[in-house]
This record gives C-alpha cells, sequence and structure tokens, in this order.
C-alpha cells in the first residue's frame, strides 16, 4: 500500500517528536489592562459599542458592561443593549475612550 489514504496514525514523526517544546504563544494585545476601564470596540460591517470591559478569553471573545451601541453619522438614536459577550473573530478595533497608549512594537 501507497503512503496515501492509509489508516490514520501519525502525521509524520519528526515534527511529533518536539511538540513538547513548543514556545508558548503570547498575546500581543494585553487586555488584562483594561479590565474594568472603558473601551470601544468596532466590529466588521461598521457597528460600533461602547462599554465596561469585564472579561476575555484568548480567541479575543469580550465580556462587556453599560454597552452602548452607536451608529455612524447619528442615523439612528445610541441603543442600551447592557452586559453582552462580543465574539472576538468579528473584531476589528479595541480602543480605550480616554485615549490611546504607545506600546512596543512586538515584531522588532
Amino acid at each position: 500500500m501507497s503512503g496515501r489514504g492509509g489508516r490514520g496514525g501519525s502525521r509524520g514523526g519528526a515534527a511529533n517528536a518536539n511538540s513538547g517544546e513548543r514556545k508558548k504563544r503570547e498575546s500581543i494585545l494585553n487586555l488584562a489592562q483594561y479590565v474594568d476601564t472603558s473601551v470601544k470596540i468596532k466590529f466588521m460591517g461598521g457597528r460600533e459599542v461602547t462599554g465596561t470591559l469585564k472579561g476575555f478569553d484568548q480567541l479575543m471573545n469580550l465580556v462587556m458592561d453599560d454597552v452602548v451601541e452607536e451608529y455612524e453619522n447619528n442615523v439612528m438614536p445610541p441603543r442600551n443593549l447592557g452586559l453582552v459577550v462580543l465574539r472576538g473573530p468579528n473584531i476589528v478595533l479595541i480602543s480605550p475612550t480616554d485615549g490611546s497608549a504607545e506600546i512596543e512594537n512586538p515584531f522588532a
């Protein structure tokens, strides 16, 4: 039988031998410093919300309280949403409402 289409098993011995030595991936952005502070979030599609960051996970899913959804050009009045969970894959921008801070370039 050829090496293709087998019945499962290993996907190559050499690559799996060092899997225990992988470096832990660190997040570029440390959101812990923004917990319990007001942040503005922009989503794909143009929606924007402002609220207090309460928690987050490694996938950038956010838990926020006192959330207000605002529309571009004030097309509609702001909408109070309260406590919400925001999905990380849809988030484009996270910004503190009190201004921004300069961070060290993680790629340099």
